[in-house]
């Protein structure tokens, strides 16, 4: 997908009201927070499908929207002692183009996130083994302590003796807030199979739905913002998930900076510079 076409899509009424605001009175953008957000992919007859949930409508960010499941960075992420598989913080921070800190606080977030929003974990007892079933009652009182934050990750792994399996991550893209929202992040998106033994479940109190479904026909759900039709569109060019990923090791993760081209009155365009 090259920009131009990244040019046609619809800029959704909520961004537009907040783009001519922002420009109408001339604020000062808000500082992008650091987040991780995770595409879960299971291979299905002919391709694979993707999860995404639907967040209720009354979230401060992204209400209503498809998303994959994502959320902002822990502070005690950053330096948190944890038993770790794949490549090392500092190989990570390479690959992302972060301080050794902040890629381990992003590597953390991205596993915690799925954790929390599918009840999905990508941990075990090695760096060559997964976890299975995660629905039992203790690991779901665990989850909802890290929802509230009542529980580090570094605590939560150490507790259970796990290893966090950050070589299942596979980085995609880096995708940055517009400036004229209230809200803004700096998101990194990973993409993740789902583990053999594992089932994503409807947990968190975030979602007003979730779903699988081929990257394609999610693309064509309403609302959604570009950043996550984008990656569906991306990610539909594939056949098997094992694509996808060989394609992620290759990708450069420059910084994505969308914004609303308000030039033209009469025909507002939601602009991704350097999409392809």
């Amino acid at each position: 997908m090259d920009s131009a076409a990244a040019d046609a899509f619809r800029v959704p009424p909520a961004l537009l009201s907040a783009a001519r605001a922002f420009a109408e009175e001339g604020r000062e953008p808000v500082r992008p927070r650091l987040a991780s957000t995770v595409v879960l992919m299971r291979p299905e007859v002919d391709g694979f499908e993707v999860y995404a949930l639907r967040r209720v409508a009354t979230m401060a960010f992204a209400a209503g929207m498809y998303v994959f499941p994502g959320g902002g960075v822990d502070p005690r992420d950053a330096t948190a002692e944890i038993g770790w598989a794949g490549p090392t913080p500092a190989e990570w921070a390479e690959r992302l183009g972060l301080p050794e800190a902040q890629a381990r606080a992003v590597v953390c977030a991205a596993v915690r996130e799925v954790f929390e929003e599918s009840g999905v974990l990508l941990a075990g007892p090695d760096a060559t083994t997964v976890v299975g079933d995660v629905s039992g009652a203790e690991w779901e009182a665990a989850r909802v302590a890290l929802v509230g934050r009542e529980l580090g990750m570094a605590e939560f792994l150490a507790g259970r003796e796990l290893v966090l399996r950050g070589d299942l991550l596979a980085p995609w893209a880096r995708w940055v807030t517009p400036e004229f929202e209230p809200r803004r992040f700096d998101t990194y998106f990973f993409l993740a199979r789902l583990p053999e033994r594992q089932r994503t479940r409807d947990v968190g109190g975030e979602a007003a739905l979730v779903r699988w479904a081929r990257p394609a026909d999610l693309a064509e759900e309403r609302p959604m913002l570009p950043p996550t039709e984008i990656t569906l569109r991306q990610l539909a060019t594939f056949d098997r998930i094992e694509d996808a990923l060989d394609a992620a090791r290759r990708r450069r993760l420059p910084a994505v900076r969308p914004h609303v081209d308000l030039s033209d009155p009469e025909n507002p365009r939601f602009v991704v510079p350097g999409i392809r």
